[in-house]
């Protein structure tokens, strides 16, 4: 089997799941969107990935997508950037990035409004918002109860575009929970910024649970593309 098949044929299933999940909770299939985490794989996957039809890829380390951006910069794709973000590559990730999925704090506003000037266009951003208990080791995101206050002053800088919510359910919790909560969150959110209708949430592992719950976008990367190969 060629990695196009490979791919094409994980992509084919990955598809149905969506479309299942999405007659499972009522909504048209067409309600989520898929980005495809591309993180660790190379640039000739990411162009399969195109012509396959793929619209939305992801990265979450800058120094790889900054590079498979400009590899693949003829291809008609949106790039997302789902990582953790240091405030020092903020502005230089705006320069590649369609939507950075991962604000999560103020120190971010100002180097990606700064990046997106400097590219010349917008970029789309999505609150990464915990729904760790609080106190917690957890990965990233912004607590819930200082959504609103990093909301406005995204809302307020040139050159972003406050688009949605983004979160990660956490580890070791049945993620139908997690993400119940999150639709407790983005409730409140919406009624403050009724416009910023996107939430990324689901991944390979959960991705029917996130779409019941109103997930718009899912990122999905070993269902698509395998097994990550080992990072030397």
């Amino acid at each position: 089997m060629s990695r196009r098949e490979e791919i094409a044929g994980n992509l084919a299933q990955v598809r149905e799941r969506i479309a299942r999940a999405c007659e499972a909770s009522g909504r048209a299939a067409g309600d989520v969107g898929l980005v495809v985490v591309t993180k660790f794989f190379p640039a000739s996957d990411v162009r399969v990935l195109a012509d396959l039809g793929v619209t939305d890829v992801g990265e979450n380390r800058h120094q790889e997508a900054e590079a498979k951006a400009a590899e693949c910069a003829d291809a008609e794709l949106r790039w997302h950037f789902i990582g953790v973000l240091q405030s020092n590559k903020a502005a230089a990730v705006a320069h590649y990035a369609d939507v950075v999925e991962s604000v999560d704090r103020a120190k971010l506003i100002g180097p990606l409004s700064r990046g997106a000037q400097e590219r010349g266009r917008p970029v789309d951003v999505l609150l990464q918002v915990s729904l760790d208990p609080p106190g917690s080791d957890h990965r990233a995101g912004v607590a819930p109860d200082r959504l609103l206050d990093l909301a406005e002053q995204v809302a307020g800088a040139e050159g972003l575009a406050l688009r949605g919510l983004m979160a990660v359910a956490p580890l070791g919790e049945d993620p139908a929970v997690a993400f119940a909560r999150l639709a407790d969150i983005r409730l409140g959110f919406l009624q403050e910024h009724p416009q910023a209708t996107r939430l990324s949430a689901g991944m390979s592992g959960d991705l029917e649970q996130a779409i019941a719950a109103g997930a718009t976008h899912v990122r999905v990367g070993s269902a698509v593309l395998g097994s990550r190969p080992p990072v030397h």
